[in-house]
């Protein structure tokens, strides 16, 4: 067996490193926003000061928000850790279901994302390559909207604020409605084009920002469901448990792996392919388009965070399975 779950503290433990999984991947994206965008030291930084290697002194203050940080870090996975211990019972079924409902609020907050975003700023992009945008919004404000650090702080940003709200208060994804809205945005390209011979470049962006983010953000859902496609010729005869080791082999030897790599690859520095586009509010290079290139990098944020807790919700799910099979052979 794969996993011994007759041992009784083999269950708190699959726990244990569940709730700290989920918190090392939360807590990997706050430690880059806290490094890249706010520039606080980075962890290797803050050991070599404390170890007393030369060259490697920071200021006070940099010193101080470094202590801020390690203290910060190791309270949440103490706290994350520990809320876990203490609440024997709960099932790891409890657990799976937990965390799936946080895969899907992630999807629901980007969905909700997308879909305010794409929508306001095509409106923004046809008022500003039609000269509209003068007379609706006067000479500065127009100005403004054409820097993307701007759109992108005071436009994009709030509306993500406003689309996490949204997905606290709803429970559909929605994602059937987002593939409907890439039809018709494509179809009014093909109406545009060939019928009144209008196109631009927003149009598109749209199509491609919205498929991006049907593909990317509807991964972690369907992995819940089992709608993913299964090529093999092995799983779909093996027994209730020879399934259960295997979602727990694949989470854990390629699922985990994979979500990992793409964040600490795409978030290794303020270079990387990942944080080098959001730093710098990247646009495309058609200066009247959509302004949301910098976002469809953050897609991948959100597909491998969505994936590795659903990864999360899978092991413990299928750790259950096995607890269950192992009483039912022992009565």
């Amino acid at each position: 067996m794969l996993i011994p779950t007759s041992n009784r503290l083999m269950i708190p433990m699959v726990r244990a490193f569940s709730a700290l999984m989920v918190c090392m991947v939360v807590l990997y994206l706050f430690n880059n926003y806290m490094i890249y965008w706010l520039g606080w030291p980075e962890t290797w930084q803050i050991f070599s000061h404390f170890l007393g290697n030369e060259g490697s002194e920071l200021s006070e203050e940099q010193s101080t928000r470094g202590i801020v940080l390690l203290v910060g870090y190791a309270l949440t996975i103490g706290i994350a850790v520990t809320l876990t211990l203490i609440s024997p019972s709960r099932s790891l079924q409890d657990d799976s279901e937990f965390y799936s409902r946080l895969a899907a609020f992630v999807v629901r907050a980007a969905f909700w994302s997308v879909l305010l975003i794409g929508l306001t700023d095509t409106i923004i992009s046809f008022l500003r390559v039609e000269d509209m945008l003068l007379s609706v919004a006067g000479q500065e404000l127009t100005t403004q909207l054409g820097r993307p650090i701007f759109r992108g702080l005071y436009v994009h940003y709030p509306l993500i604020a406003i689309s996490i709200i949204i997905a606290f208060f709803t429970r559909t994804l929605g994602f059937m409605w987002l593939a409907f809205l890439v039809v018709l945005a494509e179809f009014l390209i093909v109406v545009t084009r060939f019928v009144f011979s209008y196109e631009q470049a927003f149009m598109g962006d749209l199509v491609r920002f919205w498929y991006a983010a049907l593909f990317l953000f509807a991964s972690a859902y369907t992995l819940l469901s089992e709608g993913h496609v299964r090529v093999d010729v092995l799983y779909a005869n093996f027994s209730k448990k020879n399934k259960a080791r295997s979602n727990i082999a694949g989470s854990l030897l390629l699922g985990l792996p994979f979500c990992w790599t793409i964040l600490t690859q795409g978030m290794a520095g303020k270079g990387s392919s990942i944080n080098s586009p959001l730093l710098s509010f990247e646009i495309s290079q058609s200066g009247f388009g959509m302004y949301v290139k910098y976002l469809m990098a953050g897609f991948l944020v959100v597909f491998a965070v969505s994936m590795a807790i659903q990864f999360v919700s899978a092991i413990l799910s299928s750790v259950e399975t096995l607890n269950d099979a192992d009483k039912s052979d022992s009565h």
